[in-house]
């Protein structure tokens, strides 16, 4: 298997960041350490290479009825300049990928998915294209990707552009300049935080890094892994495909099911979960408090009364709350608020309690 890099492999290398593989990626997992990336990100502001994510280009005169097909959102929704969050099912409602939808207009939108999945969603959008007048193209080797996150984002990327950033609200997007160079900004995030994202040429990636870091010293910016990355999306009960999100999961069992419009008029995997919705939707996502020692870990068995009941999708310590939490996908009707269940680690129970899954939420 042939292992990728980003352009910014050589500044993680130099910045003597731990490399691990990443779905065939060579990235960062952590540099100061976790916890410090953590907390600088929390209370001041850090800097992602994100870079392996994906990015597919749907344009034609059908692009609004094929996009609205695939995902389970609704994009008429949204005005140009916009963004949307999606899941993208498969007819028996599992998931094949969580995704960012950007509209240019009715004839254009950018679609940002999952790294390790850009070449099955690039298939499995190319296998539905038939009735559509569309092209649809994986441009993600022509774009590079940096992430900054924390309360001084936009104090540090305001150095850099003539953008107003106060006008790009949450979820919409712009074009123009950062450091001197043409690139598409957006207010998302993944880590609890405010920021954004900014897509570059990939030859540009490296000046701007370099260039983000030098002008954010004074409100302590670093650069930030991928272990940090999973430790804040995690308290903010963000989801991660492979752990909360896949194939034998639906989107309504793990609460996004706000981001599906089972009123649309179809999408793929609508009927599958018009059902699941009317004969009682079976599983259900739950936080975890770990009340005995250990750390429960995704993919570890859940049990009640020496029973399977479910399974831990994500689980670490949280820099934040200063606990072991986790969270869990089980029997619905074992999600109690309160209620204990058994987490098996190394073969034996550990006490967990369940509590409110949404473990962080910043201050407004």
């Amino acid at each position: 298997m042939t292992t990728l890099r980003t352009p910014l492999y050589e500044a993680h290398v130099q910045a003597n960041a731990k490399i691990i593989d990443f779905g065939g990626w060579e990235m960062p997992v952590q540099y100061a350490g976790v916890i410090e990336e953590h907390n600088t990100v929390r209370s001041k502001v850090g800097l992602f290479d994100v870079s392996h994510m994906g990015e597919i280009d749907v344009t034609g005169k059908d692009a609004l009825a094929f996009v609205q097909n695939l995902i389970t959102n609704d994009v008429t929704q949204i005005q140009d300049g916009q963004i949307l969050y999606s899941p993208m099912c498969y007819p028996n409602g599992g998931i094949v990928d969580d995704l960012l939808v950007y509209r240019y207009r009715a004839e254009h939108f950018y679609i940002v998915v999952n790294a390790s999945n850009t070449d099955k969603d690039y298939a499995w959008m190319l296998e539905q294209i038939q009735g559509y007048s569309v092209q649809v193209e994986n441009v993600s080797d022509q774009v590079a990707q940096l992430a900054l996150q924390g309360p001084f984002a936009e104090q540090i990327l305001q150095k850099l552009t003539p953008i107003d950033l106060k006008e790009i609200k949450y979820y919409w997007f712009m074009h123009g300049e950062v450091n001197g160079v043409p690139c598409l900004v957006s207010r998302t995030g993944y880590t609890g935080e405010d920021g954004f994202e900014i897509y570059i040429a990939p030859d540009k990636a490296s000046d701007l890094w370099r260039k983000i870091l030098e002008v954010g010293a004074p409100e302590g910016v670093q650069p930030i892994g991928l272990g940090a990355r999973d430790t804040l999306r995690f308290e903010a009960r963000l989801p991660l495909y492979g752990n909360e999100l896949g194939p034998e999961i639906s989107p309504l069992e793990v609460g996004i099911g706000i981001f599906v419009k089972l009123n649309k008029e179809n999408f793929i995997g609508k009927e599958a979960l018009v059902q699941q919705k009317e004969k009682g939707i079976p599983r259900k996502l739950v936080g975890l408090e770990m009340i005995e020692r250990g750390i429960a870990r995704s993919h570890y068995l859940l049990q009640k009364d020496g029973d399977e009941v479910g399974f831990i999708t994500s689980g670490s310590f949280s820099p934040t709350l200063n606990k072991n939490i986790a969270l869990g996908l089980i029997r619905a009707d074992l999600a109690e608020i309160g209620a204990t269940l058994d987490v098996i680690i190394r073969n034996k129970p550990v006490i967990a309690q369940i509590i409110p899954s949404l473990f962080y939420k910043r201050a407004k």
